[in-house]
């Protein structure tokens, strides 16, 4: 069994780099032989090798844990290339950097976005040229806004708005203007991996657990399925520990249970 699991993860680990192995040996048999095994076995033989989660949405989750992490360089520089060799194209995955900047900041979406240029120069890839930016002034960017965040979380605008009036307002305005405005309403990168790459950054960091279920929910409305969702969770246990994946996955459990609660609601209107 242990053979076979190995195996198995040696062929998934090929998929994403051929020489990732002999890499992992030449690090680590001098110091901790057995940690190349517990990688290939359980990381890629057991979790990666799973259903229920493309690869390329896989790397998308991974490379946003690992961006929002912001503490395993070389990891997020394996699974950048690992992306393209995926078949994600540079251009999204320096979109869901975009993205993982509102759940990290922006050091973490900057360091990102310095090890995706080492990749793609490394690979000797030219970027396309970028699309034209979003105005970024007066009312287009809160309508921008408004109607990103419709799309997602239907409702979820006012809300927004409502829930930091007493305290803080000019924070719904960022929300709304630069966070959906500006960069979840870019184009480049499909709405249902923008939520993968929100949920992965929001469950590696471990303490964003309403913004977790927020994006969870928004997850299910562009299309991820509750099988997909539950897969991005338990692959956070690789790259972000157990802790977070079982508070992930608690969660989530949460977000379906409301979910049908709204689905039976509106069957009995």
């Amino acid at each position: 069994m242990a053979s076979e699991r190995l195996n198995i993860g040696r062929e998934q680990l090929a998929r994403l780099n051929p020489n990732a192995e002999d890499a992992l040996h030449a690090a680590l048999d001098g110091i901790a032989p057995d940690m190349v095994e517990l990688v290939v076995a359980f990381g890629y033989g057991d979790i990666y090798a799973r259903p229920g989660l493309a690869t390329a949405d896989r790397q998308i989750a991974t490379i946003a844990a690992l961006t929002a992490l912001g503490n395993a360089e070389p990891q997020l520089f394996f699974h950048i290339d690992g992306g393209v060799n995926a078949g994600l194209s540079p251009q999204e995955i320096v979109e869901a950097l975009y993205v993982c900047t509102i759940f990290a900041g922006f050091p973490a979406g900057l360091n990102a976005l310095a090890v995706a240029r080492r990749v793609f120069e490394a690979r000797g890839v030219i970027m396309d040229a970028p699309a034209p930016s979003l105005p970024a002034q007066g009312s287009e960017r809160r309508a921008r806004g408004l109607a990103a965040l419709e799309a997602t979380s239907k409702g979820a605008g006012q809300a927004v708005v409502d829930m930091l009036a007493d305290i803080a307002p000019d924070m719904a305005g960022f929300i709304l203007d630069f966070s959906y405005g500006d960069v979840i309403a870019r184009p480049g990168l499909s709405p249902r991996r923008k939520e993968i790459a929100m949920v992965a950054a929001a469950m590696a960091r471990g303490t964003m657990r309403p913004q977790l279920k927020v994006h969870a929910h928004a997850g299910l409305h562009v299309g991820l399925t509750r099988r997909e969702l539950t897969e991005i969770a338990i692959q956070m246990a690789g790259y972000a520990g157990f802790p977070a994946s079982l508070n992930a996955l608690a969660a989530l459990r949460e977000v379906f249970a409301e979910a049908g609660a709204e689905t039976s609601a509106e069957t009995e209107k």
